[in-house]
């Protein structure tokens, strides 16, 4: 793998160079082709993952206090099969829901860790939330917010816990409502060598944004271009 940018002084160490600082982080974690498209023709990023993608992926999930990503996400993507822990402190797969409806990977025991984390809002239905709470437990169950989840309240429980260096798989309306809110320090961006054509969707999806970032990494490898980028406050 070559590195193209690297901070002045650092270690070329994968492990180094993709380590979350010591405070609060949060990451976004997100794969894109030449022509922009967040997955391919199945509707899965699973199609446009290349081996240097899908190694970086493994080691930022092993950095990670916790997983957050959205319940679409968690559905499309098959998080059953995809996700093993973490194996950070904490090793939680938190899940954003609005509805409170819990995916099938989330209700999952994942080696002995117990079921993962929905974080919903008081709008959803009572008995979705009563369900939920069967499912996974009363305690793995956040109500945070009123009308919408509340996503910093949710950063804020998980910092409590200890659970501090979070990386966000996405969907991509859940990366733009975090880009929105100011919630992302930092993105981890893959560019495979591929074009798909077709209308898949972006990194991001919703209202228009005015976000900058400036790269912190740059490597290649076989036509793979993989990058950190500091997200402007």
């Amino acid at each position: 793998m070559h590195v193209l940018l690297a901070p002045r002084g650092s270690s070329h160490r994968l492990e180094d160079l993709y380590a979350f600082p010591r405070r609060r982080w949060v990451r976004a974690n997100f794969v894109s082709t030449l022509d922009g498209a967040g997955t391919g023709a199945d509707g899965r990023t699973d199609s446009i993952n290349t081996p240097a993608d899908n190694r970086i992926f493994a080691l930022q999930r092993r950095l990670a206090d916790a997983v957050l990503v959205g319940a679409g996400t968690a559905r499309a993507e098959s998080y059953t099969r995809l996700v093993g822990p973490p194996s950070g402190p904490g090793g939680a797969l938190v899940v954003i829901s609005g509805s409170g409806r819990v995916p099938a990977g989330l209700r999952t025991p994942r080696e002995g860790r117990g079921p993962g984390v929905l974080v919903t809002s008081a709008a959803a239905e009572p008995r979705t939330l009563a369900s939920a709470r069967r499912q996974l437990g009363a305690d793995n169950v956040w109500v945070c917010g009123d009308e919408s989840v509340d996503l910093a309240l949710a950063l804020d429980r998980l910092t409590a816990l200890g659970l501090g260096r979070v990386l966000c798989e996405g969907g991509p309306s859940l990366l733009s409502a975090m880009l929105a809110t100011a919630l992302v320090d930092e993105l981890s961006l893959t560019v495979v060598p591929a074009i798909v054509g077709g209308d898949a969707t972006r990194i991001t999806h919703g209202p228009w944004l005015a976000v900058s970032a400036r790269p912190r990494v740059l490597l290649e490898e076989a036509g793979t271009v993989l990058g950190l980028w500091r997200v402007s406050r």
